[in-house]
Protein backbone atom coordinates (compact mmCIF):
# COMPACT_ATOMS: atom_id res chain seq x y z
CA UNK A 1 0.00 0.00 0.00
CA UNK A 2 3.09 2.19 0.20
CA UNK A 3 4.20 1.88 -2.57
CA UNK A 4 1.52 2.49 -4.28
CA UNK A 5 0.80 5.73 -2.54
CA UNK A 6 4.89 7.04 -3.27
CA UNK A 7 3.62 6.23 -6.84
CA UNK A 8 0.42 8.17 -6.48
CA UNK A 9 2.44 11.15 -5.40
CA UNK A 10 5.31 10.23 -8.04
CA UNK A 11 2.26 10.63 -10.40
CA UNK A 12 1.28 13.66 -9.30
CA UNK A 13 4.51 15.77 -8.83
CA UNK A 14 5.05 14.91 -12.09
CA UNK A 15 1.93 15.73 -14.05
CA UNK A 16 2.00 19.02 -11.67
CA UNK A 17 5.46 19.79 -13.29
CA UNK A 18 4.53 19.40 -16.27
CA UNK A 19 1.74 21.70 -16.16
CA UNK A 20 4.13 24.28 -15.36
CA UNK A 21 6.71 23.28 -17.78
CA UNK A 22 4.31 22.83 -20.94
CA UNK A 23 1.80 25.59 -21.68
CA UNK A 24 -0.95 23.54 -23.44
CA UNK A 25 -1.19 21.66 -19.98
CA UNK A 26 -3.36 22.86 -17.90
CA UNK A 27 -4.34 20.97 -13.76
CA UNK A 28 -6.35 22.25 -11.95
CA UNK A 29 -6.47 25.32 -13.16
CA UNK A 30 -9.94 26.83 -12.45
CA UNK A 31 -10.20 25.60 -8.91
CA UNK A 32 -10.64 28.41 -6.10
CA UNK A 33 -8.62 26.77 -2.99
CA UNK A 34 -5.52 25.11 -2.39
CA UNK A 35 -7.52 21.84 -1.11
CA UNK A 36 -9.19 21.71 -4.65
CA UNK A 37 -6.39 22.31 -6.49
CA UNK A 38 -4.38 18.93 -4.32
CA UNK A 39 -7.63 17.24 -4.07
CA UNK A 40 -7.62 17.61 -8.20
CA UNK A 41 -4.30 16.75 -8.60
CA UNK A 42 -4.06 13.86 -6.98
CA UNK A 43 -7.58 12.10 -9.09
CA UNK A 44 -5.95 13.06 -12.08
CA UNK A 45 -2.58 11.01 -10.68
CA UNK A 46 -4.77 7.94 -9.80
CA UNK A 47 -6.32 8.26 -13.30
CA UNK A 48 -3.47 8.28 -14.60
CA UNK A 49 -2.07 5.63 -13.12
CA UNK A 50 -4.91 3.45 -13.42
CA UNK A 51 -4.66 4.37 -16.87
CA UNK A 52 -0.46 2.91 -16.97
CA UNK A 53 -1.14 0.15 -15.61
CA UNK A 54 -4.75 -1.36 -17.55
CA UNK A 55 -4.15 0.38 -20.93
CA UNK A 56 -0.48 0.83 -21.56
CA UNK A 57 0.63 -2.57 -21.49
CA UNK A 58 -1.52 -3.23 -24.21
CA UNK A 59 -0.58 -0.65 -26.42
CA UNK A 60 3.31 -1.14 -25.56
CA UNK A 61 2.87 -4.75 -27.09
CA UNK A 62 0.75 -3.87 -29.81
CA UNK A 63 3.70 -1.05 -30.85
CA UNK A 64 6.74 -3.21 -30.11
CA UNK A 65 8.15 -3.12 -34.02
CA UNK A 66 7.60 1.23 -33.89
CA UNK A 67 9.12 1.08 -29.90
CA UNK A 68 12.06 -1.40 -31.34
CA UNK A 69 12.69 0.52 -35.05
CA UNK A 70 13.32 4.25 -32.90
CA UNK A 71 15.42 2.68 -30.07
CA UNK A 72 12.57 3.44 -27.61
CA UNK A 73 11.59 6.75 -28.81
CA UNK A 74 8.49 5.74 -30.14
CA UNK A 75 7.89 5.41 -25.72
CA UNK A 76 7.08 9.04 -25.12
CA UNK A 77 4.30 8.89 -28.12
CA UNK A 78 2.74 6.07 -25.88
CA UNK A 79 3.05 7.85 -23.01
CA UNK A 80 1.23 10.89 -24.95
CA UNK A 81 -1.30 8.79 -25.94
CA UNK A 82 -1.94 7.86 -22.06
CA UNK A 83 -1.96 11.22 -21.39
CA UNK A 84 -4.22 11.95 -24.01
CA UNK A 85 -6.66 9.06 -22.70
CA UNK A 86 -6.13 10.05 -18.78
CA UNK A 87 -7.36 13.44 -20.21
CA UNK A 88 -10.64 12.19 -22.03
CA UNK A 89 -11.51 10.43 -18.93
CA UNK A 90 -11.34 13.09 -16.79
CA UNK A 91 -13.49 15.47 -18.95
CA UNK A 92 -16.92 13.41 -18.19
CA UNK A 93 -15.58 12.98 -14.23
CA UNK A 94 -15.54 16.73 -14.10
CA UNK A 95 -11.70 16.80 -13.45
CA UNK A 96 -9.67 20.09 -14.94
CA UNK A 97 -6.75 18.47 -17.27
CA UNK A 98 -6.61 19.35 -20.10
CA UNK A 99 -3.93 19.09 -22.96
CA UNK A 100 -4.58 21.76 -26.31
CA UNK A 101 -2.30 19.70 -28.93
CA UNK A 102 -1.09 15.87 -28.79
CA UNK A 103 1.81 16.00 -30.55
CA UNK A 104 3.54 19.40 -29.05
CA UNK A 105 2.29 19.38 -25.78
CA UNK A 106 0.85 15.68 -24.68
CA UNK A 107 4.68 14.45 -26.29
CA UNK A 108 6.73 17.21 -24.51
CA UNK A 109 4.47 16.71 -21.10
CA UNK A 110 5.22 12.77 -21.57
CA UNK A 111 9.55 13.80 -21.52
CA UNK A 112 8.88 15.88 -18.52
CA UNK A 113 6.54 13.54 -16.53
CA UNK A 114 9.23 10.50 -17.65
CA UNK A 115 12.61 12.53 -16.14
CA UNK A 116 10.22 14.10 -13.00
CA UNK A 117 9.10 10.38 -12.26
CA UNK A 118 12.76 8.88 -13.09
CA UNK A 119 14.40 11.70 -10.60
CA UNK A 120 11.68 11.14 -7.89
CA UNK A 121 11.67 7.57 -7.91
CA UNK A 122 15.28 7.73 -7.27
CA UNK A 123 15.09 10.08 -4.52
CA UNK A 124 12.11 8.62 -3.00
CA UNK A 125 12.17 5.15 -1.36
CA UNK A 126 11.00 2.05 -2.53
CA UNK A 127 9.46 -0.65 -0.20
CA UNK A 128 9.95 -3.64 -2.51
CA UNK A 129 11.55 -5.43 0.16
Amino acid sequence: MKNFLIKVVINGIALWVAALVVDGVNLAEGEATWGKKLLTIVLVALLFGLVNAVIKPVVKLFSLPFIVLTLGLFTFVVNAFMLQITEWISRPLGLSFSIDDFFWDAVFAAVVITLVSWVLSVVLPDDDD
